[in-house]
């Protein structure tokens, strides 16, 4: 058997090197390498919206890297905040075993959206505007973030079952997560690209509100949906 679908396999059954009591230093590097591979076949994925033109090609290494830049950028921004939380609720002692969980989080997160990049692909060829483009890559990371719930309960239920605390953890990093990695996604798009747009790696006008836009995306697909 090919040994990276092996691999990959056990980190979604949570067998092997990747069961939760088994050893941290054999694991770490392979939940890393998913992370950083997941994330850039999906992120290439996502710049193909405008096609594969020769101008376009650009779009396609830059979405690939932003995806586990993305990624990586929101991890350390919430890292510190979350050892301080940890610490501050007694729970220092454990944050070992609660990175790790977190770290598995994120590469099962890219794993579950390298597996729907053809189904991306798919629906590209379907969807009518940019703004469904987005929308539909929203959704993606929604499932692939739905999925990565049950490896984290595998790996935070023992730290759960050994102090209630940490579920309130997990709770706050989840909320933090998300919260900035929305910021994060706007100051490093464009990740898709409008195909009458140059190709670059950050756009004009980078920093700005995000969480407004999200939500004009929102009212904009129920407003399709209701006509």
């Amino acid at each position: 058997m090919n040994p990276v679908p092996a691999r990959i396999g056990e980190f979604l059954r949570g067998e092997g090197r990747f069961a939760p009591d088994a050893p941290a230093a054999g694991r770490m590097p392979l939940m890393l390498g998913f992370l950083f591979a997941g994330g850039l076949l999906y992120g290439a994925v996502m710049g193909a919206w405008g096609g594969l033109t020769p101008d376009r090609w650009p779009q396609l290494l830059y979405s690939g890297l932003k995806v586990p830049l993305l990624l990586g950028a929101t991890f350390l921004l919430c890292l510190p905040s979350y050892y301080v939380v940890n610490l501050v609720a007694g729970l220092g002692d454990d944050f070992g075993q609660a990175l790790r969980a977190v770290v598995a989080t994120q590469s099962c997160v890219t794993v579950v959206l390298a597996a729907l990049a053809p189904v991306t692909v798919f629906f590209y060829l379907c969807l009518p505007d940019y703004r469904s483009a987005v929308t539909f890559n929203g959704a993606m990371f929604a499932v692939g973030c739905l999925a990565a719930t049950r490896v984290v309960r595998r790996y935070y239920g023992p730290l759960i079952r050994k102090h209630p605390r940490h579920r309130a953890m997990l709770r706050f990093w989840f909320l933090f997560y998300v919260f900035v990695g929305i910021q994060m996604g706007w100051v490093l798009r464009p990740f898709i690209g409008t195909p009458n747009a140059p190709v670059r790696f950050f756009r004009e006008g980078a920093w700005g509100n995000a969480y407004e836009v999200v939500l004009n995306l929102l009212t904009h697909s129920i407003d399709r949906v209701a006509r």
